[in-house]
């Protein structure tokens, strides 16, 4: 029983990761824009 849930909480803690990479690349994108102005 112990397998596949921690099984499954990697599999969530993949994509919960990858939007936090995602959004500080987005925010370091927006910054740069803003700045450039």
């Amino acid at each position: 029983k112990e397998n596949p849930s921690n099984f499954l909480l990697m599999h969530a803690m993949g994509p919960n990761v990858a939007g936090v990479i995602g959004s500080a690349v987005s925010a370091g994108v927006m910054l740069s824009l803003f700045s450039g102005f």
